[in-house]
């Protein structure tokens, strides 16, 4: 279910052209073109949302039979609204959500294969020579026991993602830390560090040193669990929660971080990135892809430019195995219950966005996985771009599966349970343990 991102490739391949010559460019066929309208749906970026928006404009005017709708939804509730209308046969055109939330719905057969040569490709393999290796692997149907559609793509990257720490460097000073000397390593030191960072009226939290990413637990907390030798899968696919030590020290890391031990953090509190990039004495440290920086510079421009934060890698428990937050996709998908036409329509417009990798990049701060963005001078001149590099090497594709949000939400049951009962670890890993099985049970 996992595979290991070989990013030493990026220095070997060849830098190629990412999409077929003229993509870049909206393009109208000859002769008359049926009607066609097509609604994209999604997640807020306000930075994404007006060059996509100026795309679509672009691209009608090119393509005056078609009518492009763009409607965006919050992150953390697009799924909520997709999924019920795919149900009743209103779903958009066009959807994009990350790999672990959309692969439920690619499992029921509901996305489009690419038609590549309408995309200007000889064949699927010339598609897929344009990406880094391993980008578009979630979303082939490889051997065809999927859909019957042996070698067939369902999906293109808008984006991919993993998350290293970022850090304030004024809050280190105030207390009394080097940023470049004392930052953590390990997550005991993350701990540590944040005891002491930490401000506090009662029991009030005032200032954090560091907080997660609640919600996405597949993305920046299992890899917690993998660096001791968990897994949220076996090997075969058939047991559910592997490695009761690993769990257990880990939601008991949980436990002390939160409201009922060390009083570092919580799910209820502001998110941490939002804050720091307010940079108003808040938060020093928290988890984000190289799209913050895009985010950072819209939200406070000063803070953005000054020398007064950096980027420094996923920590890893101690006498753990190297294994950085995973990587994830959000691809463009198709809605396969809409007409061939208008599938063909969609791909092809979906295809006209991707193809400008270095806009996303240099507006967004988006990676577009492709050889040549990847290998391009733009994407060498994000600041601390290196370190997210680096990251990779050692990272695992977030866990997907036909239940893996349900996983998630299972997951993130028993670490809010820890956090804000008297639940113990132990006791959070059994029920975790019990009902993924369940859930795993269900769908074999």
């Amino acid at each position: 279910m996992k595979r290991t991102l070989i990013i030493g490739l990026m220095l070997l391949v060849c830098v190629s052209a990412a999409f077929a010559a003229g993509a870049s460019q909206p393009q109208q066929a000859a002769g008359e073109k049926r009607p066609a309208v097509i609604n994209l749906w999604t997640h807020e970026d306000p930075n994404r949302q007006k060059m996509e928006e100026q795309f679509a404009k672009d691209y009608m005017a090119a393509n005056p039979h078609l009518t492009i709708n763009y409607s965006v939804y919050p992150s953390t509730t697009i799924q909520d609204v997709i999924t019920p209308a795919y149900a009743a046969r209103n779903a958009p055109s066009i959807w994009n959500m990350e790999l672990q939330k959309a692969y439920p719905l690619f499992m029921q057969g509901l996305c489009a294969p690419i038609p590549v040569t309408e995309l200007g490709y000889r064949n699927e393999q010339a598609l897929i020579d344009t990406y880094l290796p391993n980008m578009l692997d979630p979303v082939i149907d490889k051997d065809g026991n999927l859909f019957g559609q042996r070698g067939k793509i369902y999906g293109l990257p808008l984006e991919m993602n993993s998350w290293c720490m970022y850090l304030n460097k004024k809050i280190f000073r105030d207390a009394g830390l080097d940023p470049d000397r004392d930052y953590p390593k390990t997550w005991e030191e993350v701990m540590s560090t944040s005891e002491r960072i930490a401000r506090r009226n009662g029991n009030i939290i005032t200032r954090r040193g560091f907080d997660f990413r609640y919600g996405d637990y597949l993305i920046s907390w299992v890899p917690m669990v993998e660096q001791l030798g968990g897994a949220v899968l076996s090997a075969d696919g058939r047991e559910a929660i592997v490695g009761e030590a690993a769990w257990v020290k880990v939601l008991d890391y949980m436990k002390q971080w939160g409201p009922q031990g060390k009083n570092l953090g919580s799910s209820t509190m502001t998110r941490a990135r939002s804050q720091f990039d307010n940079d108003q004495n808040e938060i020093a440290m928290h988890l984000s892809g190289l799209y913050q920086n895009a985010r950072m510079r819209t939200a406070n421009p000063a803070f953005y430019n000054s020398d007064d934060w950096k980027i420094i890698p996923y920590p890893v428990f101690q006498g753990g195995k190297h294994i950085s937050n995973t990587y994830y996709f959000q691809y463009y998908m198709v809605n396969s219950q809409i007409p061939q036409n208008e599938q063909i329509e969609a791909w092809k417009f979906v295809h006209y966005m991707l193809s400008h990798g270095d806009m996303y990049l240099e507006n967004v701060n988006l990676i577009v996985p492709t050889k040549a963005v990847m290998e391009g001078q733009a994407f060498k001149n994000q600041k601390f771009s290196s370190v997210f590099v680096d990251d990779l090497k050692y990272a695992n594709v977030v866990f997907h599966t036909a239940y893996s949000w349900r996983i998630n939400e299972l997951i993130g049951n028993a670490i809010i349970s820890v956090m804000t009962t008297n639940v113990t670890a132990q006791q959070a890993y059994q029920t975790l343990k019990r009902e993924a099985q369940a859930v795993v049970n269900e769908n074999r």
